[in-house]
């Protein structure tokens, strides 16, 4: 699999990423262990995990499965810390509870490192500088080697950034960004993904097949054993089901048949090749799943047919998040 630098970085990264939200819960470890040696014997190398996925456990069971599966030396770990479960607040960016947060991961992980830390969303609560300088003592520490921030809309990108640019040698660049991004999600086009070009930031799209819909399963119906079927992930793919999705998601499927490849083929490989993007992360229910997405890497969309999904699921794009001079 070809790699690729995150940001403006010296990290090396797989194009595409292996996502474990649902490891512990509906991925068991015989599920988990076939995706990771599946993922890593095609040349793939980061895989994405948080703190709170499935409790703690999707990090506890990718510790588990590492060294004895494949070499740590081979992959790049991300794990992400600041989502509580706390009825007063949904993040805590505080430099206590992010650092330990990432002791925890450690723990559970069974290493001494991460190669990338991301803060997993902004806390309107702490100072963004208390913030970033966890990440800056994750890194001088050891125990990151790399970090970045997730879910971050433009303006806090930009100026988290800029911050950490500000003092070279003593505050760490941030690496990466990590936000949703498909074809049924083009919102991060208007601020985030400028920014992060502007800043040598890497865009690690999530739920980058439109949270599933974008392979087509939900054309006609919703199969039972589908994510859309399940009653705790059923709200997540239900605002991805409407008129307008549905109408991009036939031009995938045309692009599709044209192509003799599959929905979810063109679906990645659109958005793998997006100016900005480092790597989509892909979170698949089994290694059948994975193997189909991994498939993608010899494809390269025509530009026609680029042109075209671009088209067909264009978003609104007015002042001033377009040049004013334009208007």
């Amino acid at each position: 699999m070809e790699q690729r630098h995150l940001g403006r970085t010296g990290l090396r990264v797989s194009r595409i990423g292996l996502g474990t939200l649902t490891w512990g819960r509906d991925t068991d470890e015989h599920d988990a262990a076939d995706q990771l040696k599946s993922f890593w014997e095609a040349g793939g190398t980061l895989v994405d995990t948080a703190d709170v996925y499935s409790g703690g456990e999707a990090e506890y069971l990718l510790g588990q499965l590492v060294e004895r599966l494949v070499p740590r030396r081979d992959l790049i770990i991300a794990t992400k810390a600041g989502s509580v479960r706390d009825p007063y607040r949904r993040f805590d960016g505080s430099r206590g509870h992010l650092l330990a947060a990432l002791d925890a991961s450690l723990d559970r992980l069974g290493t001494d490192y991460v190669d990338l830390w991301q803060v997993h969303a902004y806390d309107t609560e702490t100072p963004l500088e208390e913030t970033l300088h966890a990440l800056d003592l994750a890194v001088s520490s050891g125990r990151a080697r790399y970090a970045g921030v997730s879910n971050y809309c433009g303006w806090q990108l930009a100026k988290a950034a800029t911050w950490q640019l500000a003092s070279p040698g003593i505050r760490t660049r941030l690496a990466s960004t990590q936000m949703e991004y498909s074809l049924l999600q083009r919102g991060v086009e208007r601020e985030v993904l400028p920014a992060a070009i502007d800043l040598g930031v890497g865009l690690l799209p999530s739920s980058p097949l439109g949270r599933g819909v974008l392979t087509g399963k939900y054309r006609h119906t919703t199969p039972p054993d589908s994510r859309g079927a399940s009653a705790q992930m059923a709200p997540f793919v239900e605002p991805y089901l409407d008129e307008a999705a549905s109408r991009i998601v036939d031009a995938v499927a045309t692009a599709a048949e044209g192509l003799a490849t599959t929905p979810l083929a063109v679906a990645l490989a659109w958005i793998r090749d997006r100016p900005g993007v480092t790597a989509p992360i892909i979170g698949a229910r089994n290694a059948q799943q994975l193997t189909a997405a991994l498939s993608v890497e010899s494809l390269s969309l025509p530009d026609e047919i680029c042109q075209a999904l671009d088209d067909v699921s264009a978003p609104v794009h007015r002042y001033p998040d377009q040049d004013w001079s334009t208007l």
